[in-house]
């Protein structure tokens, strides 16, 4: 008998991967798309439930497999409809996954890692150092265990997970092959069949991972920029020492490729008081980006204890993006949403329980960085 602790955790197989292991058993493909639809569609993780699997293949998978979930510790939810919940990792450590209502629909932002080890200057994330990777299962757990929460809590509603954004703890090009698993889950039809449009990867600029993910996926695009010239964005996001803004972007245009339609890349630009904020850095912006077909969210700094930023003034804001409107760019002001529940972007913390790894050695051994 196979211990509990040693099972195959099904809930993050893609179908190519559940495919191949049930190859392994002897059975044909088409069984991948049958036990997909009760995982993921009907919700069900108990293989004594999935009836018309055989019975033979239902013994085999309760001897060596499950479907397993991370556990919910504690919700909370703003005053403006956001919901945050903390949810327990393997490692032992939690993360934080937020839900964002806006009328029918609903983005969901998901963890890849517990912690993180880019530690960018104004993400109280990374304030809290790096433990582990999140499995494939952990990622798309998120997803299965929230559409679970809000049907239970909003039982009229047809659709509840409608986007997704990798865009919580950790940097998901960092964990390739569990985010990527994830990101086909979601985009299968088999699993929550959300689309290309729908699922955004957020990255701090790992060109490696971006030149790798092409080759992979075509889901949407999003970098973490923050600034338009290297001395600037050093400070802020100190992974720009290894791969500068030029090298960045050029990989970004490449990605951009894969899509063949109207979408673009989103540029990413946390604004902060007296840091970014000037009438000579949105015009830098606009000469970065003269030749770059994207969209930009320009994003208000979220005070964190320690941080050192301040939020800038709404005036500031506006005549920033006044700037790049004129300029002709596609440009949004991301409104603030569950900052009393500290939701709010860049604000998630989560509870990493083992921060040995946040070692200069190992950040050195991650991304190349040099402090």
């Amino acid at each position: 008998m196979t211990t509990a602790a040693a099972r195959l955790n099904l809930l993050g197989y893609s179908q190519p991967q559940l495919q191949a292991f049930l190859e392994t058993l002897g059975e044909k493909p088409y069984r991948a798309k049958q036990i997909m639809k009760w995982i993921h569609h009907r919700d069900v993780s108990d293989f004594d439930q999935m009836s018309d699997i055989s019975k033979p293949l239902r013994a085999k998978l309760n001897e060596i497999a499950e479907v397993r979930e991370p556990e919910i510790i504690s919700e909370r939810i703003s005053t403006d409809g956001t919901r945050k919940w903390l949810m327990r990792s393997e490692s032992g450590s939690a993360v934080e996954t937020v839900f964002i209502p806006e009328g029918e629909r609903g983005t969901l932002c998901v963890s890849s890692q517990v912690g993180c080890v880019l530690d960018c200057s104004f993400c109280s994330t990374g304030k809290q150092g790096y433990n582990s990777d999140l499995t494939a299962s952990e990622i798309i757990g998120q997803v299965r265990k929230v559409n679970r929460v809000l049907r239970e809590a909003f039982p009229e509603r047809e659709r509840y997970v409608t986007n997704v954004v990798m865009m919580g703890m950790g940097e998901p090009l960092l964990n390739f092959d569990n985010v990527v698993a994830a990101i086909h889950i979601m985009m299968d039809d088999m699993g929550y069949g959300i689309s290309k449009r729908k699922v955004t990867l957020s990255t701090a600029g790992v060109v490696p991972g971006i030149e790798k993910l092409k080759e992979t996926t075509d889901c949407s695009l999003a970098i973490s920029l923050h600034a338009a010239n290297d001395a600037l964005r050093d400070q802020l996001v100190p992974i720009n020492k290894k791969y500068p803004i030029a090298v960045l972007l050029a990989a970004c245009k490449s990605y951009a490729e894969n899509f063949g339609e109207k979408r673009t890349v989103t540029i990413e630009y946390t604004v902060i008081d007296n840091i970014n904020d000037q009438p000579e850095h949105a015009n830098e912006l606009v000469e970065l980006l003269k030749d770059f077909p994207c969209k930009i969210n320009l994003i208000p700094f979220n005070p964190f204890p320690g941080s050192g930023y301040k939020r800038p003034s709404n005036f500031a804001v506006r005549a920033f993006q006044e700037r790049l409107i004129k300029a002709d760019f596609n440009v949004m002001v991301r409104t603030t949403r569950g900052e009393d529940i500290d939701a709010a972007c860049g604000q998630l913390v989560g509870a990493v329980e083992d921060k040995t790894r946040r070692q200069e050695k190992y950040r050195k051994i991650a991304v190349g960085v040099v402090s």
